[in-house]
């Protein structure tokens, strides 16, 4: 055994098939308290913002830990008090976690979805480890932790009508679609908006006083890009989110910085065209289509009436398109 324990630590990995029952046992030990730690992890991140489905996932940890004693007792019976050192990183092909459970600004529902997948992980596991199992008690044992991890989703869902119960998920949902409001869609809304409107007026003034599509785009290129640099450090500067709650200020930073920079590059591209009035008719359409997506957005995630929206992004960008015009053809 402490061979091949040595050829693990010089760094050679064990195919789940050579693994013994030992082994198995040892590793679905590491595994469970692994899991049990993760979801741990999730509950003190959610703690603040969302109480009940961090007290799910106390729980759902709980629930490893119970398996973790089954199989140390079990382990112990067959071979003894030492637990071999094997992890799932040891294993060529075994599953391994994402370290996702270590970011800060962890989403509710990646949350959500990343236990879901690791309930489905540890059913597979424990059904190849059961069919490998030579021993009955053994194979019985993990026979019955596969079904408990399958049956785990109905168990989370019988928590969540303890822990989540009423209107509490709905409460919590709505917390966590206002962060990715605030974190994401405002700031990059904002940078559309600045991106797709303020050059307006220095490309087309550019295009119709020099008529020169390269010209024309070099200018709506270097506009959009230092547009695009300047939002995105203002808006990461100007507010850490610590007191506003808007979450990373590099997330919103990296939001309004790219969305600036599209915004502007959409009816700047077209002046890659050599013909200028075929690369202008394009640029027009484009600009219609972004003004209309700010509408969209600023209706679907801010709740701005659609009327209103559309008569103050349409008529606001109509009137720096037409003051662009009326400069470039003085």
């Amino acid at each position: 055994m402490m061979s091949r324990l040595s050829m693990l630590t010089l760094g050679g990995r064990q195919r789940f098939d050579d693994l013994s029952e030992q082994e198995i046992l040892a590793l679905a030990i590491g595994s469970e308290e692994e899991d049990g730690q993760i979801y741990r992890a999730y509950a003190g991140r959610l703690r603040g913002d969302y109480p009940r489905s961090a007290a799910l996932f106390d729980a759902m940890a709980d629930a490893e830990d119970e398996h973790r004693r089954r199989l140390i007792e079990r382990y112990k019976q067959r071979f003894g008090d030492f637990i071999i050192p094997i992890r799932r990183e040891h294993i060529a092909g075994y599953y391994s976690r994402k370290p996702v459970w270590l970011m800060r600004n962890l989403g509710l529902d990646r949350v959500r979805e990343e236990a879901a997948a690791m309930e489905r992980q540890a059913r597979d596991f424990y059904l190849a480890a059961a069919r490998r199992s030579t021993d009955a008690d053994t194979r019985r044992l993990l026979g019955d932790l596969a079904a408990a991890e399958s049956a785990h989703e109905r168990t989370a869902e019988a928590l969540s009508e303890q822990h989540l119960g009423g209107t509490v998920r709905d409460e919590e949902d709505a917390v966590a679609h206002r962060q990715f409001v605030l974190t994401w869609v405002q700031p990059g809304l904002a940078g559309l908006m600045d991106g797709s409107v303020s050059t307006l007026a220095p490309i087309f003034a550019t295009a119709f006083a020099t008529q020169n599509p390269w010209t024309t785009f070099l200018v709506g290129l270097s506009a959009s890009i230092g547009a695009g640099i300047s939002m995105g450090f203002t808006e990461a500067a100007h507010d850490d989110g610590k007191i506003s709650g808007r979450g990373s200020p590099l997330k919103r930073g990296l939001a309004s910085g790219v969305m600036t920079a599209l915004g502007g590059l959409g009816h700047a591209l077209p002046y890659l065209i050599p013909n200028f009035w075929l690369a202008t008719s394009i640029a027009f359409a484009v600009v219609f289509v972004e003004l209309w997506a700010i509408v969209w957005i600023q209706n679907r995630y801010m709740e701005t009436p659609f009327l209103r929206a559309a008569f103050q992004i349409v008529l606001g960008g109509s009137l720096v398109l037409a003051a662009g015009i009326l400069i470039g053809g003085a």
